[in-house]
């Protein structure tokens, strides 16, 4: 509202003159905009080039009908043919009005029409575009019959040939310096290597990179004497001048392109660098700690130390699958669907060649943090009894007793009973078990006795659980004694066995009682039955009181 009155009411021509910008303002905005409206419509135009003999003559823009490449092409079929023949002279090309625009023609041969929409591109009017157009056409068909005559053809040829005479002279000359070189670096250092074995051992290194070095400069000298000697030759012939004037481009454009992409990619690799350098540094830490979880050093509440280990492979690898997820969009060609092709490619082998590797991995896993063994532990799977030397993500290793190595696969563990003799050992030790067969004439209690005489003479053994005996069955021709012993560690399992089967041998023989199951023929004239006077024959001690009748200990 107080714009209104500003712009209507006041006299005052300092307010009058505010009040003018004020109402003045919206249209200056307005118009403000109007240029980059009008730039935001600009299209760029299509065009392509009209060649001569490999040169760019002048460009040309298409329409939706006639593509510009499509244009250009013909103009330089109707060029060539007109400059092939030398019958018609070039200085007659002229530049008429036509129906469409400006029309360049030889008599009565059309060469190209300049359009408006050419003169629009240029810049110029038509009629100035036209006559530069001529111009060019006349100069380019003459350079064309130019450079074809036989004088020039001759002159070429000639200049090729000592091209060709200065190129193996120069090929020669850089062989023969280089090869002295070579002849001055040997007489320098070979001298060198008979002082001493050191000395040697340090020359040779030396002599043989100077030795690649000169090789390396022989071929590079080679190679820029022949691009000049192409670049000299090709430049004669009208044929191959195209491939002369471009071959700076040809050779360095990819060497430039490179050099760029390598420029431009040093932001990406300094961010690759230091995501590699922290990663390392953080998975080294991580390794020391769970080193020392391992040891001992560290403890963690409800943490095994035989855990560290693996659960440090876990996090390594969790980590390196997240650095690598970061590191793929500043990898060269991430978006490029080459990359992602080959990833795809790299997953499906990996899922199709790793699924028993993967099932090894997860049963590793399982029996790591299942706690089902240990290095140390002695261990029966599969028929095979030894000791566990080492626990990988793949496989378990078993030494056995005879010194040798078995390899299981985890998943042959996670798939099998596994027989673990040292798990509960260490808490209340393992039962070493061993059975004889005796004749029912021998008192039971007197067997019990030599059983257990027989277990106190055996080292290693606990006294604490006591060893005890157990009648396992009544047969047909013996009574079947069962004796059970307690081992605090599961370690030379088989020479504890050993060493309590020769004590039973023995105390058997002291006492004269065979170990022997007699075999049945006939009934005998007095029953083989023991008298109660012999219950407690020697070493058998009598019960302390009266009840139930136990076995003694000796």
């Amino acid at each position: 509202m107080w714009r209104e009155q500003a712009c209507a009411g006041l006299r005052n021509w300092p307010l009058l003159i505010a009040a003018t910008l004020l109402c003045l303002g919206p249209i200056g905005t307005l118009q403000a905009e109007s240029p980059e409206d009008s730039d935001s419509e600009i299209v760029e135009v299509e065009t392509a080039a009209v060649r001569l003999d490999g040169r760019p003559l002048l460009s040309v823009a298409g329409t939706s009908s006639r593509p510009a490449a499509v244009r250009a092409e013909a103009i330089s079929e109707r060029l060539q043919a007109i400059a092939a023949d030398d019958s018609l002279a070039a200085d007659a090309v002229a530049a008429v009005p036509g129906p469409l625009g400006a029309e360049i023609r030889l008599g009565n041969r059309l060469i190209m029409v300049v359009t408006g929409r050419d003169a629009q591109i240029e810049g110029v009017p038509i009629d100035v575009l036209s006559e530069t157009h001529r111009q060019q056409i006349i100069d380019a068909i003459e350079r064309y019959r130019k450079e074809r005559r036989p004088d020039q053809l001759v002159r070429g040829v000639l200049i090729a040939a000592g091209a060709s005479a200065v190129l193996l002279a120069a090929l020669a000359l850089s062989a023969w310096l280089l090869r002295r070189a070579g002849g001055l670096l040997d007489r320098r250092y070979l001298h060198r290597q008979g002082t001493a074995v050191a000395d040697a051992l340090r020359v040779a290194p030396v002599l043989q990179a100077m030795r690649s070095s000169v090789s390396v400069l022989r071929v590079i000298v080679a190679i820029l004497l022949i691009l000049i000697w192409v670049d000299v030759v090709f430049a004669q012939f009208p044929w191959t001048r195209w491939l002369s004037e471009n071959l700076a481009a040809l050779l360095f454009d990819p060497l430039l392109t490179i050099g760029t992409g390598i420029i431009g990619y040093i932001p990406s690799l300094l961010f690759l660098v230091v995501l590699g350098i922290v990663a390392r540094f953080g998975l080294r830490m991580l390794r020391l700690y769970f080193g020392a979880l391992e040891r001992g050093a560290v403890s963690l509440p409800n943490f095994e130390p035989e855990w560290s280990l693996a659960t440090y492979k876990i996090i390594r690898v969790v980590v390196i699958a997240i650095v690598l997820v970061m590191a793929y969009p500043y990898l060269p060609g991430a978006g490029s669907d080459a990359l992602q092709g080959l990833s795809v490619f790299a997953g499906l082998l990996i899922s199709l060649g790793a699924s028993s590797s993967v099932s090894n991995v997860i049963a590793g896993y399982i029996t790591t943090f299942g706690r089902v063994l240990r290095v140390g532990d002695l261990i029966e799977v599969g028929g095979v009894r030894g000791v566990v030397t080492q626990i990988r993500l793949l496989t378990v290793r078993l030494r056995t007793i005879r010194n040798e190595e078995v390899t299981i696969p985890n998943a042959v563990l996670q798939n099998s009973s596994v027989i673990n003799f040292s798990a509960l050992s260490r808490d209340g030790g393992l039962i070493l078990q061993t059975e004889v067969g005796i004749n029912y004439e021998v008192p039971w209690r007197q067997v019990h006795a030599m059983l257990l005489e027989a277990a106190r003479r055996t080292p290693d053994l606990l006294a604490e659980p006591a060893p005890f005996v157990l009648q396992r069955s009544l047969g047909d021709f013996a009574v079947v004694y069962q004796l059970n012993v307690y081992k605090a560690k599961a370690e030379e399992l088989v020479q504890s066995y050993s060493a309590l089967h020769q004590n039973i041998l023995d105390v058997f023989n002291e006492y004269g009682v065979q170990i022997m199951t007699p075999a049945y023929e006939g009934d005998p004239e007095i029953p083989k039955v023991v008298a109660r006077e012999r219950w407690y024959a020697e070493p058998a001690a009598p019960q302390a009181a009266p009840g139930r009748e136990t076995s003694g200990e000796s």
